[in-house]
């Protein structure tokens, strides 16, 4: 999957404007979870801030990938030349992973049926693993990419789309 931000009239530098996700680390799953990823990379596209730790100012394309159990952060400028690769553990992502696709779940099934007080408390649940998991990737990435919250929200929601092979 690649997206393009396409919008050559905005200050680029510092930021994202591709981002691939690479098809063999993904597999298929739910519409709700296929419709979330694609708003991560719409958002992402739309709005970021990632400055990786080298002599470049960028813009930059993003490729990720799972390859053996890591997660490869393949960042490349807007011609595709490689600029800087590193790959991070997935081991500190399983739990707060695994915890985020049960209660994802949970919400999908109760927007069909639960009150919108128990769709509320879930969705509250939903969003504080989200915000967990996204100081978690912004702590791994300490060093070697800044990134804002938001920046950091809308790549977990991608390592999540990534991370159903483990």
């Amino acid at each position: 999957m690649t997206a393009d931000s396409g919008d050559d009239q905005k200050d680029r530098t510092g930021r994202l404007v591709r981002i691939d996700l690479d098809e063999n680390s993904m597999a298929r799953r739910s519409d709700e979870v296929d419709r979330e990823r694609a708003i991560a990379i719409f958002d992402l596209l739309e709005e970021n801030e990632f400055k990786p730790a080298i002599e470049h100012v960028g813009p930059y394309h993003l490729h990720l990938a799972i390859e053996e159990n890591r997660l490869v952060f393949d960042i490349k400028d807007v011609t595709d030349q490689p600029l800087y690769k590193f790959i991070l553990s997935l081991s500190p992502f399983r739990r707060i992973v695994k915890e985020y696709f049960d209660i994802c779940e949970s919400y999908y099934q109760a927007i069909k049926s639960a009150s919108p007080s128990q769709i509320e408390a879930i969705d509250m649940g939903r969003r504080g693993l989200h915000d967990e998991g996204s100081e978690i990737l912004r702590e791994r990435l300490d060093g070697k990419v800044e990134v804002d919250f938001n920046t950091a929200r809308r790549l977990f929601t991608l390592i999540c789309a990534l991370h159903v092979k483990m």
